[in-house]
């Protein structure tokens, strides 16, 4: 009996990453493009819209969609310099695995890295990854990780 992938649901600020992440992860060409509406990609991630981050009045819609996950992806990017996470945000996804992604790592000094990182750690993503869609770096670790979920 062939096991079923770990889905994982990408949550983030528009323009954090969160589909060039998924299509890196799936070897897809990264295209830049605003995602509309959640979208299953390759029956493992599910990236959201930014807007479910950005507007409260969502989070209703996201509680639902991350429902039949095995782990939440909280994903911020380095460049950026403000996070829409509350502290505790992971808190409402009723005991899933978080996971903090930073993203756009090159394009960022060290500074905004551990900035970035910091957002997430106190949102409470207790596991944290630095990574790239361009370069590549990061990556594996991230890989292995989803893979031991």
């Amino acid at each position: 009996m062939k096991s079923r992938k770990q889905r994982i649901i990408l949550v983030g600020k528009s323009q954090a990453g969160k589909t060039t992440l998924t299509q890196y992860m799936t070897n897809q060409q990264l295209s830049y493009h605003k995602t509309q509406t959640v979208e299953v990609v390759n029956g493992q991630f599910i990236d959201t819209p930014g807007e479910y981050l950005e507007q409260r009045g969502f989070y209703g819609a996201l509680s639902v969609t991350a429902a039949d996950v095995d782990a939440i992806a909280l994903v911020q990017s380095a460049a950026e310099e403000s996070t829409m996470f509350a502290p505790g945000f992971g808190s409402m996804f009723c005991g899933k695995p978080v996971v903090g992604i930073v993203t756009k790592i090159d394009s960022a000094g060290e500074e905004q890295i551990k900035r970035a990182d910091n957002y997430l750690k106190e949102a409470g993503a207790e596991i944290r990854f630095w990574v790239s869609s361009v370069t590549g770096e990061g990556m594996t670790e991230l890989d292995k990780w989803l893979n031991s979920l």
